[in-house]
């Protein structure tokens, strides 16, 4: 998955001969799953059409600061424009477009919505070689970068003018590669390695039955993803699930036991900085196991059970640079069970939710968590989907961790 999806981009086109790029360049962030807006110089329709870019963008594309064209004249607000954006990209970027941006001047709607945007903002040039060697154009560069701004360079090739040098300006899925590898680069968690576990165990009982529970998997799914999207490599160890993760940056082991989990903790957990144990981990599993389906028989039928390792104790005793995370699912003397959890396994924090909390628990999309850190301070949260409890962990490490 990619850095860019979900996000909402809105491009910027000047108006060079390099603007029928453009059209590829929505394409590209499209298929990363991205939202895309964009706006035009007016220039700039003269090199490609407003209708290609909205019929690829699925969204209008705006020039000026009202659409004539509309009989009650619509005001297209730059402000909103500019606050919409997760990120602007202007490309193609002109000498022109971009000396305006570094002087503050305002008399279209691309550099009015420049100068209204608080998101990060690419500009990736195009223009002819001598002037991008032109000391002034350089001169530009420099304040625009001082501003905040982000230079995707041009390359070296044949130009419109039949000169070869620098000055083209870089192909659509280089914009997107360096746009998605800066912001990978500055997220909190890049170059860290998480280890998360989700999911049951099955313990078999036979070859047809088995011993487990009702987890889906989600929450650690949803904490992987967390991770990744803060830059994190994670490796995710998966019990028996529908569910699976998305995020190029997740590497999922699948697992059936116990047994198989703690194989699969115990190859990466050295090499971790933080680990967080979700999984539904079985306490017990069957002490014999039957080769052949167990056939039905007059009477009852008795199951000597015996206990599985404990996973993440054996993560709290052989932590060393580790940040350890446990959960407990609890029904009653739900705190008191929580700080007796986090002490014994020696966790850093342990993340509580009770059963008894409606929309808590197994199968559902929400959760109701309280924290429990290393101080035995907690932290009580209202219910949430999945996905906003993940980030609020996910804020939470950083806060005791990193900060």
């Amino acid at each position: 998955m990619s850095v860019l999806k979900s996000k909402k981009i809105l491009l910027g086109v000047t108006a060079g001969i390099a603007a029928y790029k453009a059209a590829m360049l929505v394409r590209a962030l499209i298929k990363k799953g991205a939202e895309v807006k964009v706006v035009m110089t007016p220039a700039a329709k003269d090199f490609v059409t407003p209708l290609t870019l909205s019929t690829l963008s699925k969204n209008p594309v705006h020039s000026t600061f009202y659409e004539k064209e509309d009989e009650n004249e619509l005001w297209n607000n730059h402000v909103d424009l500019g606050l919409w954006a997760d990120y602007f990209i202007i490309a193609p970027a002109t000498a022109n477009t971009l000396s305006k941006m570094a002087h503050g001047k305002s008399d279209n709607l691309l550099l009015a919505t420049y100068l209204s945007a608080k998101c990060p903002v690419y500009f990736a040039p195009a223009m002819d070689l001598d002037m991008y060697k032109h000391p002034s154009t350089a001169e530009t560069f420099e304040k625009l970068i001082t501003f905040g701004n982000i230079m995707i360079p041009a390359t070296s090739g044949e130009l419109a003018s039949g000169l070869v040098g620098q000055g083209r300006m870089a192909e659509p899925e280089a914009i997107v590669e360096f746009v998605e590898n800066d912001i990978l680069g500055k997220l909190p968690l890049k170059g860290k390695h998480f280890l998360v576990t989700a999911g049951p165990t099955y313990e078999a009982v036979d070859p047809v039955r088995f011993i487990g529970n009702h987890s889906t998997g989600r929450m650690g799914i949803q904490i992987a993803e967390a991770a990744a999207n803060l830059g994190a490599q994670v490796t995710l160890v998966l019990g028996p699930s529908v569910l699976k993760a998305t995020h190029d940056q997740i590497h999922t082991i699948n697992v059936v036991s116990a047994a198989d989990m703690f194989m699969a903790v115990k190859e990466v957990y050295n090499k971790v900085d933080v680990a967080i144990a979700s999984a539904a981990v079985a306490d017990y599993k069957p002490k014999n196991k039957s080769d052949q389906k167990i056939k039905k028989k007059e009477g009852d039928m008795f199951i000597e059970l015996e206990r599985t390792t404990d996973i993440l104790h054996w993560m709290g005793q052989q932590k060393e640079k580790q940040f350890l995370v446990g959960f407990a699912l609890e029904t009653q003397n739900e705190l008191t069970n929580a700080k007796g959890k986090l002490t014994r396994k020696n966790l850093d924090l342990i993340v509580l939710n009770s059963l008894n909390d409606k929309g808590a628990g197994f199968k559902n999309k929400t959760n109701k968590v309280t924290f429990v850190n290393h101080k035995l301070e907690t932290k009580a949260f209202d219910l949430k989907t999945k996905a906003e409890v993940a980030e609020d962990i996910l804020k939470e490490i950083q806060e005791l961790h990193y900060a």
